[in-house]
């Protein structure tokens, strides 16, 4: 009699898949003691992680920066196969780009970066009123340097240089209206921001001298908002009332420094996948159902196979397995909970998952966050002129002094720059709706927009005239099935421990225990939205990847005990 094998089926191949079946193959597969396969929805492998080119540059369409390189596994990878250093330009090579212009909408400049205007008679103020000059515009070096992704600027809740004079009596709950008594860090931004105005005791309407349709409480606010618009790129939370405060202190940075990859965030893919023989990963097979045995059910064969997991695929084939983790994104499960429809195209459990699990899935935090790259016209000369670093303030939508030729979904964008000095491509990030929006909108709309847009900020600057751009790529995130999003929070009503109830597996050993007719580990769970305290990046993945691998080799006894 042939005695079978355990079989392990790893459903995607992002960071979090191919590190599971990475490790898995070369501490268990290769000793024989159970066979891996890899099945992946799309024609690629990576996941969230995709590195492609534009305008003769190398880009990430998604994961762009190593956060933090002290312990950082994704660091390591790329020192070991060499992947820090390119003969060909890389997104962001430069690092953070110093020095932003920040210039606010109708043409102010000077003062909302915080510098002196003379007003007469050698004096300078600035927009405070002060000769100090920097008590708004330095957070540009704090909060913004990291303007394409990093995640350092507010994980302390304190990137607008007011959050500590609200810190006082409302860092542990006192509630922000919504009734469960959750913080939001929105909201104590707001009271930093409302402690700061009460302090300067001026007039709300005092203008800002030769600048008409701006008063000083207003650009302070607008400055405040650009900020916070960075903030929702960093966490993809749609609104910064969403974000748990008190969550967000147990969120971990790695130390050192954020570096981007020169050969590529997905030469550290490539590197994990190699060790695999051909044939493990399996690409097109999008999942349809993964069957699974509850506790209480009895244990029987299916169609001959005693196997107690079956993966349905939309193709129509299936696949039987002992353990299925599954590293799908968290958008992707809520789609699951809640699309009560009949859509064969929509990833189900069958019988679905406990209640505590899609709880914790309905209450956590899963947003989308788009890039869209622009390519300079060859009419702008690069040998002459650099293109900023340029931050960029606006009204609000509904103010009447706004300029209508700035499309609302551009209002909540707080950066535009090149994406390392002197290249002719440029970033900018969208977040929530607007990102949703941009995925929506042609190009020629993007390119018409974007150009009328920063034409209007640089009509009071010599020397810019008309910016024009005749090449856009944007990432679509959202509205790709295999995703639904970008990464994870942790919203306002749910907890860190609502990702330890999306970790653990199904049937866990302590149920297997009491209830012997059901296998354990049928179902394990990895992925970014499964780490406590690395959610949301791609070390979370990766560290959530081999979590899963050693539950499965101490199980098999491959390992000692982790």
């Amino acid at each position: 009699m042939v005695i079978k094998k355990p079989r392990i089926v790893i459903i995607g191949a992002g960071m979090a898949g191919l590190t599971a079946a990475n490790k898995l193959y070369k501490s268990g597969v290769t000793k024989g003691a159970f066979e891996v396969c890899v099945v992946e929805g799309g024609n690629r492998i990576g996941g969230r992680i995709n590195t492609s080119e534009f305008g003769g540059d190398r880009i990430e369409m998604g994961a762009t920066w190593i956060h933090g390189i002290g312990g950082s596994p994704v660091h390591k990878i790329a020192q070991e196969i060499n992947a820090l250093e390119s003969d060909q330009p890389w997104e962001c090579m430069d690092g953070f780009l110093d020095d932003p212009l920040t210039i606010a909408e109708n043409g102010l400049m000077d003062f909302a970066q915080g510098k002196k205007k003379s007003i007469g008679n050698g004096i300078e103020v600035d927009l405070f009123g002060n000769g100090n000059g920097n008590r708004n515009g330095n957070e540009s070096r704090n909060g913004n340097r990291n303007g394409n992704e990093s995640r350092n600027g507010n994980r302390n809740g304190n990137e607008n240089g007011n959050g500590d004079e609200s810190g006082n009596g409302n860092r542990n709950g006192g509630g922000n209206g919504n009734g469960n008594g959750n913080e939001s860090v929105g909201s104590f931004l707001r009271k930093g921001l409302e402690c700061y105005w009460k302090m300067e005791s001026r007039k709300e309407t005092e203008e800002v001298n030769g600048y008409g349709d701006w008063n000083k409480k207003a650009l302070e606010e607008a400055i405040f908002a650009m900020h916070e618009n960075t903030q929702r790129t960093y966490t993809a939370a749609n609104d910064l009332y969403n974000l748990d405060y008190s969550a967000e202190s147990e969120y971990v940075m790695c130390p050192g420094e954020e570096i981007t990859i020169a050969k590529g965030y997905s030469s550290i893919i490539e590197s994990l996948a190699s060790v695999l023989p051909y044939g493990v990963i399996q690409l097109n097979k999008k999942v349809k159902t993964v069957e699974w045995q509850q506790p209480e059910c009895v244990m029987g064969e299916k169609d001959g196979d005693s196997r107690p997991v079956k993966i349905q695929f939309l193709d129509g084939t299936s696949m039987s397995a002992d353990h299925v983790i599954v590293t799908v994104s968290l958008g992707v499960l809520k789609e699951g909970i809640f699309n009560d429809e009949n859509d064969s195209g929509v990833f189900k459990f069958n019988p679905p998952l406990p209640n505590h699990k899609t709880e914790a899935i309905s209450r956590l935090g899963f947003g989308v966050v788009n890039k869209l790259f622009l390519k300079l016209s060859p009419d702008f000369n690069l040998d002459v002129d650099r293109f900023p670093f340029l931050q960029m303030v606006f009204h609000k939508s509904d103010d009447q002094v706004k300029n209508p030729k700035i499309p609302w979904w551009i209002r909540k964008t707080a950066s535009l720059s090149p994406i390392y000095k002197r290249s002719s491509v440029l970033l900018s990030w969208f977040a929530g709706e607007e990102a949703l929006k941009l995925e929506e909108l042609s190009d020629e709309v993007i390119l018409d927009e974007v150009s009328t847009t920063v034409s209007s900020l640089f009509s009071h600057k010599k020397g810019y005239g008309n910016v024009k751009f005749d090449k856009v790529l944007k990432s679509r995130w959202a509205s790709d099935p295999l995703f639904m999003g970008s990464y994870s929070y942790i919203a306002v009503g749910s907890s860190i421990g609502d990702m330890d109830s999306l970790a653990e597996p199904l049937p866990n050993t302590t149920v297997f225990e009491s209830t012997s007719g059901s296998p354990p580990f049928q179902i394990l769970f990895a992925g970014e939205a499964t780490h406590r305290t690395h959610y949301s990046t791609t070390h979370g993945a990766y560290f959530s990847g081999i979590r899963e691998a050693n539950r499965l080799l101490q199980h098999y006894h491959c390992i000692d005990d982790v």
